[in-house]
């Protein structure tokens, strides 16, 4: 039995307890478990006395396991000495239980079972109780017991809330990411992420398609705009994806117009070819467009080779851009065209080789750029069987 003197600090440490672990007190469960019923009756009244109302009890080690995997309590006074299973394998078989590792255990045993106890602290007994025990000792215990499971249970949950949130911000970078890859060429949008400002570069070879809808102004003059929207989705979107088979880089639309580049931000040698690929693919996208919307749009298309400057610009809403007399040269190409054809200068005309059907035009004159030879391309060539 301790004397006064070792039990006043306690009492006095008591005598502090907050009064928000009072109140939380009455709301929290605990167990007690004790092969001797006189005991367990002694430890419930002590318990009652203190606000304590959530109180079950268990008779032997095997019942103690049972009730906790039924209804997990807040703590767990547990005796050492019992039959068949004893404190220490209860303790045990709690602290590797991942759903229950977190449970406050105090430990119940006399003093000859001391090694014991100290082999119960280190596996993670929160505390013990001496036998016999001492009113205000218990009441120490248990609201410190308590007091340690309240600041662990608000550690948890400022893990899972930081978990969350670390979640959270790494699913919106992934958004983030997702809408700058959709703006944006890939090596340009990771140069974007490590900082880089004022992205440029010049380009010597490249292919630049233009397209323009023929018949879209009239269409659109008897569409509600959430239909108009939907409906150049539609068409954009085959566009778009046969722009991402074929290796191209889409560069913008303006309104009914498609703008797409072959040869970068990656050069390549085949860029005509491929811009031509897409301009032929771009045809068939339409009619299948039509076909399922029963429209009868058309379209033109302009292509032309040579060296541009592309680069980043805006700060707020940025987009990547291609500038150079090429760009304004296969503009020119599309205005120039003729419904339903592909029109391409010869200096992409003789980049395409032997591998289109084209068909040499005639000389057109061009807003500010003067006469230019253009051909129309037609389709590509079926390779010849070995």
């Amino acid at each position: 039995m301790n004397t006064p003197h070792d039990i006043t600090p306690l009492a006095a440490g008591i005598a502090g307890v907050s009064p928000e672990l009072l109140a939380q007190s009455k709301l929290m469960k605990v167990l007690v478990v004790d092969d001797s019923r006189t005991l367990r009756k002694l430890l419930i009244r002590e318990l009652n006395g203190m606000g304590i109302t959530h109180i079950s009890e268990a008779g032997d080690g095997n019942e103690a396991l049972v009730r906790l995997r039924e209804d997990p309590p807040d703590l767990m006074l547990l005796d050492m000495e019992m039959p068949e299973l004893d404190g220490l394998g209860v303790l045990k078989a709690v602290k590797s239980s991942p759903d229950l590792s977190y449970l406050p255990v105090i430990m119940v045993s006399s003093a000859e079972l001391f090694e014991k106890t100290v082999e119960c602290i280190q596996i993670g007994a929160d505390d013990y109780l001496p036998k016999p025990f001492n009113p205000v000792l218990l009441r120490a215990r248990v609201f410190s017991s308590l007091e340690k499971k309240r600041l662990r249970d608000a550690d948890r949950e400022n893990i899972a809330q930081l978990q969350h949130e670390k979640e959270m911000l790494s699913l919106e970078q992934m958004k983030t990411e997702k809408l700058m890859l959709n703006i944006l060429p890939q090596p340009i949008a990771q140069r974007l992420k490590k900082g880089e400002k004022n992205i440029a570069g010049s380009y010597s070879e490249v292919t630049v398609l233009f397209s323009d809808l023929v018949g879209f102004t009239k269409m659109a003059a008897h569409k509600s705009a959430p239909e108009l929207v939907k409906l150049l989705n539609d068409l954009f979107t085959r566009f778009d994806i046969r722009a991402q088979d074929l290796g191209l880089e889409k560069i913008k639309t303006i309104g009914d117009a498609y703008m797409a580049v072959g040869g970068l931000p990656i050069p390549r040698t085949d860029h005509a070819e491929i811009v031509a690929d897409m301009a032929i693919g771009m045809f068939q996208d339409l009619s299948a467009f039509n076909t399922d919307n029963k429209m009868e749009l058309e379209m033109r298309i302009g292509m032309h080779s040579g060296p541009v400057v592309a680069g980043v610009i805006g700060f707020t809403k940025f987009s990547y851009d291609l500038w150079g007399n090429t760009v304004n040269t296969a503009s020119r190409m599309e205005s120039t065209s003729q419904t339903g054809r592909i029109q391409a200068t010869s200096i992409t005309n003789a980049l395409l080789g032997d591998h289109f059907d084209t068909e040499e035009r005639e000389v057109i004159e061009c807003k500010g750029l003067g006469p230019i030879l253009t051909f129309f391309i037609n389709d590509r060539k079926i390779a010849a069987s070995q």
